[in-house]
């Protein structure tokens, strides 16, 4: 027993002793190596594609959870309970309530106004709302809400913590919204080119978010707002079906697949938003609810 300890201590402190990249790489590996027995049996066993890309999602994020203690346990100290969450800036507090419900506010109220701007220019039709709409609106809070939590921890949260441990303010802000970008164009060469002013919004996304959790004192209630908020209005207006486009611009300008953060407009925007985001501690901009 007494040599068992020891080598599960010096693998800790073998653990926190990595330089960056490595200590990403050995989480990915320990993460994927838990989730693989889950991935396989599952895909073969669950036949509808979304049910089964739920199932499998959401076990990968219960495992990234619970492996979350541990590694903030080995690398930080932290008890072996949710305060370990702490340390990646998401807590259980008043204050991170607030921040979270003022940035869902602008997120949504952001999204939403890409929306009108485009049907005040004449490049969209706003529909009426459907019977169902008060349903959409509910399962969206829950999507964008759920979306921005996991990916919100994950990026803003684990990897960037990670890449502050062995770069500079900077560099870790920049190669965390490139991560993520790239992240989320891990898809066929097709649907790269199809898709590619997706790529510098989400870059833009990326750096507002960093930014705004720096802002808030480095806690995650806000960029998991402003984030859901987003996800949230797009849900809406895309499922309901509240918008109809009358193709007087490309859909590179109005926003690929229907959404107008991936297009040139969208790409204005984003630029605004992170222009504000970067402003500092300003009342004016609390009041608009950064």
């Amino acid at each position: 027993m007494p040599k068992s300890t020891v080598n599960f201590n010096f693998n800790q402190q073998a653990i926190a002793q990595l330089t960056a990249p490595w200590r990403i790489g050995v989480f990915i590996v320990m993460l994927a190596a838990a989730w693989l027995p889950f991935l396989v049996p599952l895909s073969l066993a669950i036949a509808d594609a979304n049910l089964r890309s739920i199932v499998v999602m959401g076990i990968l994020f219960l495992i990234f959870l619970v492996l979350l203690i541990f590694w903030s346990h080995w690398c930080y100290q932290t008890p072996l309970s949710l305060k370990a969450y702490g340390v990646y800036g998401l807590g259980w507090n008043r204050r991170q309530g607030v921040e979270l419900l003022r940035g869902l506010g602008l997120g949504f109220s952001f999204t939403f106004g890409l929306f009108i701007i485009q049907g005040l220019l004449g490049w969209a039709v706003l529909a009426p709302a459907g019977d169902r709409l008060w349903t959409i609106i509910m399962q969206g809070s829950l999507t964008g809400l759920g979306v921005a939590l996991a990916e919100e921890l994950f990026f803003r949260g684990w990897l960037l913590k990670e890449l502050e441990q062995g770069y500079g303010n900077k560099t870790s802000l920049a190669s965390n919204a490139i991560i993520f970008a790239v992240l989320h164009f891990l898809k066929p060469l097709g649907e790269v080119i199809r898709t590619l002013p997706q790529f510098p919004a989400l870059v833009l996304l990326g750096l507002s978010l960093g930014i705004t959790k720096r802002r808030h004192g480095d806690r995650l209630g806000h960029s998991i707002g402003l984030h859901g908020g987003m996800v949230w209005a797009y849900y809406i207006v895309n499922v309901g079906q509240l918008v109809t486009y009358t193709e007087k611009m490309p859909a590179w300008v109005t926003g690929i697949d229907r959404n107008p953060l991936s297009g040139v407009m969208g790409i204005a925007g984003l630029c605004l938003l992170l222009w504000l985001v970067n402003q500092g501690e300003k009342p004016w901009l609390k009041r608009l609810g950064f």
